[in-house]
């Protein structure tokens, strides 16, 4: 089931976010998620946020801010089950164009993005982190509305 956030979910979405963040970036130091957790968790009720239930725990969740995709994020034990991709359609129900940032390195996350239809659409280096980022794109196929 998908549903909006609410602030009682935000420890559990941030557990996510951190152990996925150190696991699918491992070319990034660990302290950097780990030195970046207090600010996200703060910022993060901001964000437009749907989360996936599954057993009554999260296991994944969207963020959103504005057309921008702030990150998709699936608990290990349950990726490769349709989740993510559920969690982008509910999006991209609401949305004519979408936009997100991804590593070049993390060629998994660029995958599962094409496969969902964004197209690369830039490149740039993450000042805070000195590594390549891909800009991806989607815009909504009006034929098929």
């Amino acid at each position: 089931m998908i549903r909006k956030f609410k602030k009682e979910d935000i420890d559990e979405v941030m557990e996510i976010w951190k152990k996925e963040n150190i696991r699918t970036h491992n070319f990034i130091s660990k302290e950097y998620w780990k030195n970046n957790y207090e600010y996200v968790k703060d910022i993060l009720p901001n964000a437009y946020i749907y989360v996936y239930i599954m057993n009554e725990n999260i296991v994944g969740f969207i963020g959103l801010n504005n057309d921008h995709i702030e990150g998709i994020f699936v608990d290990i034990n349950n990726q490769h089950n349709g989740i993510g991709t559920s969690l982008l359609n509910k999006i991209k129900e609401e949305k004519e164009k979408l936009n997100l940032s991804v590593y070049k390195k993390n060629t998994n996350a660029i995958k599962f993005y094409k496969k969902n239809g964004f197209i690369i659409t830039g490149e740039s280096i993450d000042k805070n982190t000195d590594e390549i980022e891909y800009t991806m794109t989607w815009k909504k196929d009006k034929s098929t509305c």
